[in-house]
């Protein structure tokens, strides 16, 4: 064995981040596309004048927020993360919910609102932050009452402290 071989063979391995691995960047990427994709059907169902509130934008924020505060909560829930659930948060959580919601549109919307009703254009600005605050809550809420997997005994199979993760 050579001195570069043993160096090789005893050096610890440290993980590249998930950036700089093509296939996860893949994977947020399919997701993105899946969410925009979303969102766009909704915008599409329910279109905007300017002149009214923007449903779509509305629907859209406070959906992604409770499956957001859902999605994360039950995957955090579930000790060690694994290589599929760590898969499964960055193609849904950030790719899909990072296309399907859009803050940016919450803001632009609400500036052209503000053009025709001011008062209309701070209570859909306003509102929408604090309905989409109170979805990831009822989210959280749900994803902690999935919890761990539970053995027949009721202690956590994975190993956790009971009623670590159950949001109770």
């Amino acid at each position: 064995m050579t001195v570069i071989e043993h160096h090789r063979d005893n050096a610890r391995h440290v993980p590249r981040p998930a950036y700089a691995q093509p296939r996860l960047v893949l994977l947020v990427l399919l997701g993105g596309a899946i969410g925009t994709a979303g969102r766009e059907g909704i915008a599409l169902a329910l279109p905007w004048s300017g002149d009214t509130v923007p449903w779509a934008v509305f629907i859209v924020n406070v959906a992604g927020a409770f499956i957001l505060g859902l999605l994360l909560t039950a995957l955090a829930a579930r000790r060690p993360e694994t290589p599929a659930r760590r898969d499964v948060r960055l193609c849904v959580g950030t790719g899909v919910m990072g296309g399907f919601t859009t803050y940016s549109s919450l803001a632009t919307d609400t500036a052209t609102l503000a053009e025709s009703d001011l008062g209309l254009a701070v209570v859909y600005g306003l509102g929408s932050v604090l309905v989409g605050v109170a979805a990831a809550g009822l989210g959280v809420l749900a994803g902690g009452a999935v919890g761990p997997p539970r053995h027949p005994d009721g202690t956590p199979k994975d190993g956790s402290a009971p009623g670590r993760g159950t949001g109770r």
